[in-house]
């Protein structure tokens, strides 16, 4: 190899590194006071199960009303951020701030992941890319933890979620409209919402089962069913919870839950933060560091795993 190939190398290795390098921000949470959140709540504890124990025992909140006569949760939120890198507790690393798990239940704060599945989990972390690193949307509940603020847009008939990252957004069906059919995959799915009382109730089918849950890899496929709710504890304390089932990878339905609070900045408006879908630049210097797009694992593939694994259960 001449002088001149190993400087080439070289200057494409860096370019590859800094071009990771970004998107790692771009994943990454940034520090709290980017945006400042409305401190008074009746349950200031942002600890995941601390803020969810308190939301359960706390006192019935007569939430402020659309015309419809409906909680107006609209206006811009911030989520916490720890989730998007571990849905479990860990530390403060490279890439990772750190934080508490958001698993309420099983009450042991556990991802309750088949063993075959946990095993696939730590191959994926190694071998792919996050999905969301390639622009791709970040499915369901994950779009709702992404980093950065969240907008929430409400009528008598949709609920709007839009977020700065990546193009992120997803459309709420609030109304009686025939569901999609099950052979048409999206990578947010078809979410349909109702009202229980005071609580949005939704619920999301039709995945496309490409998107992970968080950085760990932790992934679902196209069967998984996922339960949200979304109640107002006070007029600026989001209480949100959403509980996934996919028996193909996790062995019960569990349950993640976390504050939102309200943006306090006066006049804050969304900035989108661009990023388009099959960057090939992009997704080429992913290639030359031996990585690739994640293509999902399929319902055969999982049943097929887990069958293997009985078998060979002494």
């Amino acid at each position: 190899m001449t002088n001149l190939d190993r400087a080439s190398r070289t200057v494409i290795m860096l370019i590859a590194l800094s071009a990771v390098a970004a998107v790692i921000s771009m994943l990454t949470p940034q520090p709290a006071g980017a945006q400042e959140s409305v401190s008074a709540s009746t349950c200031p504890d942002s600890t995941p199960t601390e803020f969810h124990r308190c939301a359960l025992e706390a006192a019935e909140f007569d939430p402020p009303r659309t015309s419809d006569g409906r909680p107006d949760i609209g206006g811009i939120w911030l989520p916490p951020g720890g989730a998007l890198e571990d849905l479990e507790e860990h530390p403060e690393g490279l890439d990772d701030n750190g934080g508490p798990t958001v698993v309420v239940d099983p009450p042991d704060g556990r991802v309750p992941m088949q063993p075959w599945a946990n095993i696939r989990r730590q191959e994926n972390a190694q071998a792919y890319i996050h999905p969301s690193a390639a622009c791709f949307m970040s499915g369901v509940p994950h779009t709702m933890y992404r980093p950065g603020p969240i907008q929430f847009l409400q009528s008598a008939d949709y609920f709007v979620i839009l977020s700065g990252r990546a193009h992120a957004y997803r459309i709420v069906h609030l109304d009686d409209r025939q569901p999609l059919e099950e052979n048409i995959r999206l990578w947010n799915g078809d979410s349909r919402g109702r009202w229980e009382g005071d609580t949005l109730v939704i619920e999301t089918t039709n995945q496309n089962g490409k998107a992970w849950l968080d950085q760990r890899a932790r992934f679902y496929t196209e069967e998984a069913h996922v339960v949200e709710r979304l109640t107002l504890v006070d007029r600026d304390t989001l209480h949100y919870q959403a509980t996934i089932t996919d028996p193909n990878i996790y062995t019960t339905p569990f349950t993640i839950a976390f504050p939102y609070r309200r943006n306090a900045e006066e006049g804050f408006e969304m900035i989108e933060e661009a990023c388009y879908e099959n960057n090939e630049a992009l997704l080429e210097i992913y290639r030359s560091l031996g990585f690739s797009i994640y293509s999902g694992v399929t319902v055969e593939e999982a049943r097929d795993a887990m069958a293997a694994e009985e078998r060979d259960e002494p």
